[in-house]
Parts: structure tokens; sequence; C-alpha cells
């Protein structure tokens, strides 16, 4: 057989009343360029959706990871979008693509990317999740409970294959001259892959490999927009891949983490902590540029060609998970602009900080002891 592959392309090009989704007419068009694409041979299915202002395009195709052709098709659907916006007059047209000259891929040029080359196994669902107004570090955690812990992956102790652990695949995005990664495996390095997954700003989970087969089974994003454009021009809003079952983690186990609601930098301006709140499929963003949101979306593929989507945030259990973020969300916003509410002063996407204390320091003055 064939191997397929899954590529996920996703930006933000403009959306309608500040930062709350992009307009039918910016959807619309990226659907059509990219059912051309399928018409013509190039694609073999595609899915194009959106979580707050950011536009994700799925594709399955067989032409491998970072394809020209492909990247090109999602760029120029994305750019398309970002015409329409200009017209519309909505926020933030084209700000996530960055590089105007495409050289090849996407990689560098500002959208997330997530792709992996499979072997379709007979049955092959996987999920599919987009956020947004947070960083790429936001899948740490469900990550490593899903990949790493029996407490939340019962299947670790359960089935054989999966005890003999995951292969991680972390980066250190801080280092902006080449890719920087280290791989660590579990379990027998657990608390080194905790010691890194801690501080999701600087490391991050790009791909997770089965031991007990060699097969990937994570693909994440890692672009990190600032360290390409050297200033702050919208959160990073990270997409991933999660094939299931089987000699994988069960779907139910790699959801089940995100009902903790736990927090991550992003919220208003892309300086705040808030708690990642599930919603639902093509969802707007409201509270406070916030709170930060995940989506996720089940597939199942056969020979490239994808049925659903099933939208797995929209069951009764979430909504009482979505009650209790909220209540988070607003507990940390009343600590306002103070300490951890924020992100610390290295980290503030914006340079209003950095100026006011460059100004303030001038006015300090040395008390003799």
């Amino acid at each position: 057989m064939e191997k397929i592959t899954i590529s996920v392309i996703k930006a933000d090009v403009g959306s309608i009343g500040g930062h709350i989704r992009p307009s039918e007419e910016m959807l619309r068009v990226v659907k059509e360029k990219v059912k051309e694409a399928k018409e013509s041979g190039l694609i073999l299915d595609y899915y194009v959706g959106y979580t707050g202002d950011d536009i994700s395009i799925l594709t399955t195709h067989q032409n491998g990871v970072g394809n020209e052709k492909i990247h090109k098709l999602c760029y120029d659907a994305l750019l398309e979008a970002a015409e329409i916006a200009k017209s519309q007059g909505l926020y933030g047209a084209g700000q996530d693509l960055l590089v105007s000259a495409f050289s090849g891929n996407v990689k560098g040029m500002g959208p997330q990317v997530a792709e992996m080359e499979i072997e379709e196994r007979e049955a092959e669902p996987f999920l599919f999740f987009m956020a947004d107004k947070t960083e790429p570090g936001a899948f740490n955690l469900p990550l490593y409970l899903a990949f790493a812990d029996p407490m939340w992956c019962s299947g670790l102790i359960l089935s054989s294959k999966l005890k003999k652990g995951f292969k991680f695949v972390i980066m250190d995005v801080s280092y902006t001259e080449a890719d920087k990664i280290i791989e660590l495996t579990s379990p027998e390095e657990i608390y080194d892959i905790a010691c890194l997954l801690r501080d999701p700003g600087r490391f991050v989970v790009e791909a997770i490999f089965s031991r007990a087969t060699g097969e990937q089974v994570v693909s994440a994003s890692t672009t990190r927009l600032h360290n390409i454009a050297g200033k702050y021009v919208g959160k990073d809003d990270p997409v991933m891949i999660v094939r299931t079952q089987k000699d994988f983690p069960a779907t139910g186990e790699v959801l089940a983490p995100f009902a903790l609601g736990y927090y991550v930098a992003g919220f208003m301006r892309g300086s705040h902590i808030g708690p990642l709140m599930p919603v639902k499929a093509n969802s707007t963003i409201s509270f406070f540029d916030g709170p930060p949101a995940v989506s996720s979306l089940a597939f199942s593929m056969k020979n490239g060609k994808l049925t659903g989507p099933v939208d797995c945030f929209d069951h009764p259990f979430w909504d009482s998970v979505r009650k209790k973020v909220a209540k988070k969300a607003m507990e940390i916003r009343k600590q306002g602009f103070y300490g951890p509410a924020m992100l610390p002063m290295s980290e503030l996407e914006y340079t209003g900080v950095a100026e006011i204390l460059k100004e303030l320091e001038k006015k300090f003055k040395i008390r003799k002891k």
C-alpha cells in the first residue's frame, strides 16, 4: 500500500470584530481553492475549518511531507482569504503570512504546520486539534499524560505494545539558527521529558513515535511567529495530528487531559495566563480575547479518504468542563496585570512594558546606606 500524508496548514489571515472569527467569504474562497485541488487529483481529501480567528486546512495526499505543491496550494488559498479580509476591512488581514515570496514550503513563513506520512492501518482513526490564543507548547501536558502517565492512559499497563513506550521528539523553540531537537524515550526518561515539557514557552513536542512499531503517532506545529517577524504579530496558535487506538493511546485517553483546563500562555495580547478551554468546532473567541481555546475533530481514513469529522468536544460532558474553565478564567482575570496572571517580563509579546521600564530607569536614584 502506498503511503498517505496528512498535512495541516493553519494561519490567522483576518477576522471580524477584532480576533473573533474569519468571515464566511474567506472560508468560501479557501474551500473553493482546496476543492479544485481535489478535483485535479493533487489531493485525496480535505477539511477546512476554524477555531477563533485561525483558518485550518487539512489535506490527505500521496506527495510526502513538506511537498511544495501542497504547501503552495494552502499558502495561495490563505493569501486569497487575506485579500478578502483586506477588502472587508477585517482586523489582522494577512497577519500570519510573514513572507510574501513562496520558497518551497511554508515552514518559516508564518503559518503553523503539522504533517506526517504513514502507512494506513486497517482502521485509521486520528484526531485533529486546533488551538487559538496560546503558544506552541500548549499541547505539552496532554501529550505527556496521554503517552507517559498510566494514571491518565491505562493502555500503558493494559497493552503490551503501549507498555514498550514512546519516543518524544522535543524542540527548543528559543533557538532560532536552526531546528534544535532532542529525542527522549519513555518510560526510562520520563523525568527528563517532564523537566523539559514543564517549560512550554521554550520546549515543544514536535513528534511522538511508537517504540513497539516505529510508527509516528503525533505531529505538532512548533512555529513561533515572534522568531520570524522579530516582533509580536499574534500568538502562535498550534495545530496537532494524533493517531489513536490499537497500538496507540485510545481516543478517550488522548482527550481526557483536556478536561483539566490547565493554564497556558496567551489570552489577551498574547501576554497573559489563562486556562485552555475545550470548545466546539468552529467556535469564536470572546472573553478577554480568549479564553485560550482548543477544538478537536475525529476522523477515520481509508485510502486517504476521510470519514467525519466528529466534533469531540460537542458532548454534554464538555459543557461541564467549559463551565469549570470559565470560572478558572474569571478567577485569574481578577488578578489583572499583577504577578503570574501575566507573563514574566522576558516573555511579554508587546514592547510597551520594556519601554516604560527603560524610561523609569533614568529616574531611579541610588540611595547611600
